[in-house]
């Protein structure tokens, strides 16, 4: 089974810029929250799988870590041709003390639902993190698709 092309774009608008899906039940579909809210990311040291339900799941742990948020809207993602990305630079943290750590794996979670992850995804390489290295994602650079 799969979805469409446009119902993918659309499930990624409604996550990403809170907006509405049109004629799902109704005409009225499946609308956008009255507050939009942000998503909420974390970098995780271990293999993330479809089974895994929680943010939390080998969340990396170093000083000056954070997990970070990007507005449920167009200044924080951007969703086109079936794909959402950062609009704006994503920054976790300089870390001040400890290390190496080494990132795998990214979540996404919406701060509304608390800790419930809800994507996941596998860096591209992974990231040893040390003293004074602050991992981050450029404009554009962290893309979430769907298949």
């Amino acid at each position: 089974m799969s979805a469409t092309n446009q119902f993918e774009l659309d499930l990624l608008n409604l996550l990403f810029t809170n907006t509405l899906i049109a004629n799902i039940g109704d005409a009225t579909g499946l609308p956008a929250t009255a507050t939009a809210g942000s998503t909420q990311l974390t970098l995780s040291t271990g293999t993330l799988t479809d089974t895994d339900t929680l943010l939390t799941a080998t969340e990396v742990a170093y000083t000056g870590y954070a997990r970070q948020t990007q507005a449920r809207s167009s200044g924080g993602w951007t969703v086109a041709t079936g794909q959402a990305s950062n609009a704006a630079l994503i920054q976790f943290g300089n870390m001040t003390a400890g290390g190496p750590v080494t990132a795998t794996f990214v979540s996404l979670g919406l701060i509304s639902t608390g800790n419930i992850m809800r994507l996941w995804a596998a860096l591209n390489a992974s990231l040893v993190i040390n003293n004074g290295v602050n991992p981050q994602y450029a404009i554009g650079a962290m893309v979430w698709t769907l298949d």
